[in-house]
């Protein structure tokens, strides 16, 4: 769907099971831990990213690297609870209450989604909002 939206897609795990080419045939697929391989890829205020995986040895060292790089966008999946235990983790690593802030969690718009393409949905809607909005701020204030 992010691809259809127009958004260049890549896809980071270690879990070869997870990044495959027969699961996500025309996507960049780097089979590879997030702290490896993010610096290769490159983050920046133009990038989104979404953690997806459930795992916090994955999806916390990409959510740290995409704070800390301002990426546009920031998302993570799991339920308020697992979201707190996350923010705690984070917080225990030095992350600042500023940069948790941006943290979209649970991501996705709120619409009740239950099936993993309304989840798809949900988080692809709330990213493009994320990209749309973010001159707002700077639109308004030159105005």
């Amino acid at each position: 769907m992010a691809r259809l939206a127009g958004f260049d897609v890549t896809i980071i795990d270690p879990r070869t099971a997870f990044a495959s080419l027969e699961r996500f045939p025309d996507v960049r697929l780097i089979a590879e831990w997030p702290a490896d391989a993010l610096p290769k890829v490159g983050l920046d205020s133009f990038t989104a990213l979404a953690a997806l995986t459930h795992d916090p040895r994955i999806d916390d060292d990409a959510i740290v690297a995409a704070l800390d790089a301002g990426c546009f966008y920031v998302g993570a999946l799991g339920s308020k609870k697992t979201h707190g235990r996350r923010l705690e983790r984070l917080r225990e690593r030095g992350v600042d209450e500023t940069k948790l802030g941006r943290i979209q969690a649970p991501i996705g718009l709120a619409i009740a989604a239950q099936s993993p393409a309304e989840i798809a949905v949900a988080i692809l809607a709330q990213v493009i909002a994320a990209l749309r909005s973010r001159g707002a701020v700077a639109k308004d204030a030159a105005a």
